[in-house]
């Protein structure tokens, strides 16, 4: 693929930031989430691409952009034909209230390459590349941690895991505080929690638990970017999701790998803070209708990650709409 789309990417997820950062902390997550779909729709139609959303905002008759199964770009004959990928707001929750660690992202890849993933739930597991090869889902959280650990020649005790806050995860706060591993929970925004086991400035050493399928494979998308690894589990609550799973030819309770959910290594993945993060600053206003946002593009098949930190004439932007 053409690797200047990597950085038009770039593009698409800072049109996303700056159209949501609008509502930080305004108590409205769905206008937060709608204006990031406008402003990454509008950009996405920039470019050269044929374009199906495989991971979207719901199915065509629940959202009314960016919907799984929605033709993007421009479909000239010459296009790149792709699968999307797409979170505009990955954490519209922390947006509403003013939390740390919003953040818009991206994938794409060729055609058939990127899992369409019901959307239901997904037993997760991540790692960045120093840790790769040391997890197994199937196994049980003692046996990951310590093998983890192992690893990056840590002791167990300096050990960082992370998860959402959830109550279903309750037992594996249990384990994990029983082995003596550090534990740090985020709210919302697994896709950037996956992200930090890959940097060590993060300090983020595992990330597991169970969250949105969708998400995982998006995470997955970038992983591979990273040299990281990431496992998922589609996990059933109703019997709907089953019949579902099976008429999308996905199997329940089988672990997926990296291959499995992200196919080759023609991957193309960005994402822009809304707020702080551990990796990604959100965005700031400064005057003169200007605005700073700072973003990540990585490749997989070069293995490169550019940081990119970009101020933003709002005034010269025809997409961008001041608030009434």
């Amino acid at each position: 693929m053409d690797r200047n789309l990597a950085l038009n990417l770039a593009r698409v997820t800072e049109a996303a930031s700056l159209e949501s950062a609008k509502y930080l902390g305004r108590g409205d997550k769905n206008i937060a989430d709608q204006a990031a779909v406008d402003g990454m729709r509008a950009m996405l139609d920039t470019l050269n691409i044929n374009g199906v959303v495989v991971i979207g905002e719901g199915e065509m008759d629940e959202a009314p952009m960016l919907y799984i199964g929605e033709r993007i770009g421009k479909q000239n004959e010459n296009s790149l034909e792709v699968d999307i990928a797409v979170d505009p707001v990955d954490g519209t929750s922390c947006v509403a209230k003013g939390l740390p660690n919003a953040v818009s992202v991206v994938a794409i890849a060729p055609r058939g390459h990127l899992l369409n993933a019901p959307d239901m739930y997904m037993d997760k597991i991540a790692v960045g590349p120093k840790a790769k090869g040391a997890i197994d889902l199937n196994e049980s959280v003692k046996y990951n941690i310590i093998n983890v650990a192992k690893a990056l020649n840590k002791n167990i005790e300096d050990l960082t895991v992370s998860m959402l806050d959830r109550e279903r995860h309750e037992g594996i706060i249990k384990e994990c505080r029983e082995l003596g591993v550090r534990i740090k929970l985020f709210q919302e925004g697994d896709v950037a929690a996956a992200i930090a086991t890959c940097f060590e400035e993060t300090g983020v050493d595992i990330m597991l638990g169970i969250g949105g399928a969708p998400e995982g494979v998006i995470a997955a998308a970038a992983l591979k970017c990273l040299g990281g690894e990431f496992q998922g589990k589609l996990v059933a609550y109703e019997e709907e999701e089953i019949v579902r799973c099976k008429s999308m030819n996905v199997e329940v309770d089988k672990v997926m790998y990296m291959e499995d959910l992200v196919k080759g290594n023609q991957v193309y993945f960005a994402a822009t803070g809304i707020s702080d993060g551990e990796l990604l600053r959100g965005i700031t206003y400064g005057s003169n209708n200007t605005a700073k946002t700072h973003s990540v593009v990585m490749r997989a098949e070069t293995g490169t990650v550019r940081f990119i930190e970009s101020i933003h004439r709002l005034d010269k932007k025809p997409c961008y709409t001041k608030n009434e």
